[in-house]
Order: structure tokens, then sequence, then C-alpha cells
């Protein structure tokens, strides 16, 4: 079969399924190869993770038989059992990523309400390391939750005896207990750790503050989860707790499954501020000046005079001033 392949989201990062789906069909002794429209293809194979990146034009194609997946078109889709059950991986369609890519389990043991990992792929469970890149020179390891897998030693001792630096993307500080953070501590790493503060109602001061007992503030990034339901007070406390412990953050405005809500001004704003690292360490928000005659304090000074508000209702149903007020 000759088959083409579509990588809906672009070239940015390596697609799993498709470096999945190609070597599975090579194996078979199938042409594989990046769909054009000056082909013919028995079946185009298209994958797309998010729900915001356009279509693509299928039109344009000769092809007998169209296939789409990922998150992007069906939160239900999957690879098939052939596929699915096969540890082969085409690295060679990405040849301008030199690294591997490797999952030790998936699924996840929160539900939170802003993520699609649980509903997609239930509870956490561990799964069989897949092939590496044969040319890769460090592992990027995509598991959503490292530390909630039952055998994240296994994971561990997988790392260590590969001997390659390391890239983790979802470690979950709230499980973290000293042994995993000694262990984390071990391996070579590529980047910082990535951890999350998604929920402001949760204080993970203290809990940030013992794991860097083990692992250097600087080797740690935090994602921060803004304009879902945190306030910019609650924003605030998070990204001034990660300064004052010396750990980088990342702010990320909410966007959801449909696509339908847009990130505001001020989410853009305080990401903008707080990704930029050397600006987040020397600059405080209030000072932060985006735009020419524009400086973030306004978001404060709004947020304190909507509290003084709320205060002053709550207070005073009638709408009276109350005499010991200040507003």
């Amino acid at each position: 079969m000759n088959i083409g392949l579509i990588d809906v989201d672009g070239h940015n990062f390596t697609n799993f399924a498709l470096m999945r789906v190609s070597a599975y069909h090579k194996a078979r002794g199938d042409q594989v190869e990046w769909a054009t429209p000056f082909n013919q293809y028995d079946k185009v194979l298209a994958s797309k993770v998010f729900t915001f990146t356009p279509d693509f034009n299928y039109l344009t194609l000769q092809a007998d038989i169209i296939e789409k997946g990922g998150t992007g078109y069906n939160i239900a889709s999957r690879l098939s059992d052939d596929v699915e059950n096969s540890l082969l991986m085409d690295y060679s369609i990405y040849p301008q990523y030199p690294f591997s890519i490797q999952f030790f389990s998936r699924g996840c043991i929160r539900k939170c309400p802003f993520c699609l990992v649980r509903e997609k792929e239930g509870y956490i469970r561990a799964v069989e390391p897949v092939e590496l890149n044969p040319k890769g020179e460090w592992i990027e390891v995509l598991d959503n939750n490292f530390f909630a897998n039952p055998e994240w030693q296994d994971a561990i001792n997988y790392l260590q005896k590969k001997g390659q630096m390391v890239n983790l993307h979802g470690v979950d500080v709230r499980i973290m207990n000293e042994e995993q953070a000694f262990y984390l501590s071990k391996l070579k790493l590529k980047r910082r750790i990535h951890i999350a503060w998604d929920l402001p109602e949760i204080d993970l001061t203290e809990k940030l503050r013992e794991v860097t007992k083990y692992i250097k503030p600087r080797n740690l990034s935090c994602y921060i989860l803004v304009g879902f339901n945190s306030t910019v007070e609650q924003d605030m406390y998070r990204l001034n707790r990660l300064k004052e412990l010396g750990i980088s953050p990342f702010v990320q405005p909410y966007r959801d499954f449909n696509n339908d809500r847009k990130p505001t001004l001020y989410e853009k704003d305080i990401a903008q501020w707080a990704n930029k690292h050397q600006i987040f360490k020397t600059c405080d928000f209030a000072d932060f000046s985006p735009r020419k005659g524009f400086k973030c304090n306004y978001y404060l000074k709004q947020n304190r005079d909507e509290e003084d508000t709320t205060y002053l209702h709550t207070s005073c149903p009638d709408g009276r001033m109350c005499s010991t007020e200040k507003i």
C-alpha cells in the first residue's frame, strides 16, 4: 500500500501516533511518506492533537481512504490494536529532532476539570516503553503524572541505565516524597523538570520548599494555569511564591476543549511577564509595561477596587456605606 501521513498541527514537535503508524506500515512493507497533492495514495492517515489547530484541506489530496485521528478530531479516537501493541517507532519522519520520546504510563490519578487526560486515557497504568531513537541525544518523557505510575521505580531504573539526558514533562509535586525527589536529583536533566500549580485553592508553598531541598530550584519549571478558576490575587500569590523560591514559572491561559474561549488581554500580559524569565526576576508585575503607556499595576488596582466593591455590598446589603469602611 501507498500510505500518506499528515501532521495537522505542523511539525513543531514529533507526533507519537504518526511515528507508531509509520513504523507499523513500513514493517508490513508499505510505502510511507508525508502526503502531498502530487501523489496518489491508498490511504492517508492524519493526526490532529489540538482543537485550535486549523484543519487540513483534504480536497487537495488524491486518496482512496482518509482516516483522521487524535484528540483534535475526536477525544475517543484510538490507534488500532495492532499499532497500539507494537513498540516500533519511526523516527526517520522527524529527522530534525535529535531526541527520543517515551511513555512509561498513560492516564492519570486525577480528574481535573480543565484536563482531558483522565477522560481520554483513563486511570493511570504502566505501559511498556517503545523504541528509542537510534540517533537520539536525550529522552523526552511525556508521562502525565510520572510518580503516580505504580512502576515509577522501574522507569527511573530504565532512564539511569540508558545514561542519556532526560526531559520530564509531568511531575506532580503533591504526591512526591523524599525518596522520589532523591532519585530525580540523580537523573541527568536536559531541561527543567515540569511541575504544575494549577489549583489556586491548594497552597503548594511548603511542598515546593520541601522539594527544593533535593532538587535545585533552577531545575524546576512550574506551570501556572490562569483564566480558569483563579482571581488576579490568586495568580499573583502563586507567582510571587515561585519567585521567592527561585522556581521559574510558565503561565498558561486556559483554553477550553471546543476552542470557544480566547485568552483575555490580562492573561496574555501576565504570561508575557512571567514567561520571560529575566523580566520575571527583575521586574514586578505592577511595573511591567507590555505596551507603551500601559503598566500592569492597572490590573492590580482594578482587582483591589473590585474587592472593595464586593466588601461594601456584602457588608451593606442596602447599598449604604458603613462609616468604618474604607473604599
